[in-house]
């Protein structure tokens, strides 16, 4: 499996890619493969307020449905649209194309709570 270096993870298998006040969010490589064929994303609308660890929607697959817990705070400011249509591009590419959102950060502070590459391959281990 792979867990790039230079994003930030959490608990939930979110990973986190900053760039200034912005983050792209996504799921890990690790969540797509447990879930399993992914069938449906369901994300808020551009504007929507994230807050920490609050769900913000869900993701399904042909085993089950699961929420999305956010990573971090923010305005949602892009969605990706492609998943409508395509969601199995969360299990394909979950760095690249299967992206979900893009957000504006409210509390960059918060970014200390997530883990880096080695620490969640660790929190993986002890799962």
């Amino acid at each position: 499996m792979d867990f790039p270096k230079g994003l930030k993870y959490n608990s939930e298998h979110i990973w986190v890619k900053v760039a200034g006040d912005n983050a792209l969010i996504g799921v890990t490589d690790y969540a797509q493969d447990q879930l399993g064929d992914i069938i449906y994303v369901d994300l808020p609308e551009v504007g929507y307020e994230l807050e920490q660890n609050e769900s913000f929607g869900t993701i399904e697959s042909a085993k089950s449905v699961s929420e999305l817990y956010a990573p971090v705070s923010g305005h949602v400011v892009s969605v990706n649209e492609v998943l409508k249509d395509e969601p199995e591009l969360v299990n394909e590419e979950p760095y690249d194309s299967g992206w979900l959102l893009k957000v504006k950060l409210t509390n960059e502070d918060e970014l200390t709570d997530l883990m880096e590459q080695e620490a969640y391959e660790e929190h993986l281990k002890n799962a």
